[in-house]
């Protein structure tokens, strides 16, 4: 957003009429005033009990910030804000993220895998704003937590909210490929695909992976595979969201990357390894570029008028001066 003025003349004969004021008071008013003495002759002066001149001052200051006020309210101030109105839909994309306790794994960087991914969807949905992102959760069952959206606050908002091991111990991939099938299946989007983030095989639910990716695949939509950590003993660290029990050590993280291959050849897809953080971030690229979709886009600009604050705050200025003049003061100054 940003300030702007649709009469600026307005606003620039408001300041010259200031400035003559103020000039003209401050040259001819020996002119156009004369002294009064409010007292017995020969006695003591009057005085009030507080400080008049300043009140008049202020007074005076308050007039004029009410008749700059006007003349800016005259000059038609706005907010001006540009937003962009796509043309074209963009592709529906279905995140299904592995949320079981091996996603805890500290070998992305220092990050956990859970919190890498999460990370990196939150990335891929601001940089394409016209694509609708879903997104569902693995562990020993899968549920799906948002169906695909343009909403990035809800996105980001559910993403945040997810915790590892809430959905169980286990990893059922075929039953989180199973529900980003289901929910992909009515879109109508020209580009639709399914990416699956894991670290691990499947050995939970009751549909096969293989099945519900060759269901993708009949589908039109695209599958992505993205086999994530690496093999060995490595560092855990995460709180059980049942229990509210923090659990730390080490697991022999056993990578099955044959497997995972197996469910992206099912499907039509592509399975792609990310070992670190930097081999992820390149998986996220690669999808990026290929399941790009036409975004045809025109900006339309609105303008918010301003003018009603400020006659309000200029007919307070003008008339409390007065007010307190004739009610408190009884007319004096």
């Amino acid at each position: 957003m940003r300030p702007g003025l649709e009469r600026p003349l307005a606003l620039a004969a408001g300041i010259l009429a200031l400035v003559l004021i103020a000039a003209g008071r401050r040259f001819f008013r020996g002119l156009l005033s004369a002294e009064f003495p409010l007292g017995p002759p020969g006695g003591r002066p009057f005085k009030p009990a507080f400080n008049a001149g300043f009140l008049v001052r202020a007074f005076r200051w308050m007039e004029c910030a009410g008749i700059f006020l006007l003349f800016v309210a005259a000059s038609g101030p706005e907010l001006l804000s540009t937003r962009r109105i796509w043309l074209d839909r963009g592709a529906d994309i279905f995140f299904v993220i592995d949320a079981s306790p091996s996603m805890a794994g500290l070998d992305i960087d220092g990050k956990s895998r859970f919190d890498a991914a999460r990370d990196l969807i939150a990335d891929f949905a601001l940089n394409r704003p016209s694509d609708a992102i879903g997104l569902a959760a693995l562990g020993e069952d899968a549920a799906l937590i948002l169906p695909p959206t343009i909403d990035r606050e809800l996105l980001l908002e559910r993403l945040g909210s997810l915790r590892i091991g809430e959905l169980g111990d286990g990893t059922a991939l075929g039953m989180g490929l199973s529900v980003a099938a289901l929910h992909i299946r009515g879109s109508g989007a020209r580009h639709r695909a399914v990416v699956l983030i894991t670290d691990g095989e499947n050995n939970a639910g009751s549909v096969h992976p293989e099945t519900a990716a060759a269901a993708i695949r009949e589908q039109g939509a695209g599958l992505w595979v993205i086999g994530l950590g690496s093999s060995g003993e490595v560092p855990v660290d995460y709180v059980d969201p049942v229990l509210n029990v923090r659990r730390t050590g080490f697991f022999e993280s056993r990578f099955d990357s044959e497997s995972l291959r197996a469910i992206a050849r099912k499907g039509g897809g592509t399975y792609i390894a990310a070992p670190s953080g930097a081999a992820f971030a390149s998986a996220f690229e690669r999808l990026d570029r290929s399941e790009l979709a036409v975004r045809r886009f025109a900006p339309v600009s609105r303008k918010q008028d301003l003018s009603a604050p400020l006659i309000l705050a200029a007919l307070a200025c003008l008339f409390i001066p007065r007010l307190f003049r004739r009610w408190y003061l009884g007319a004096l100054l």
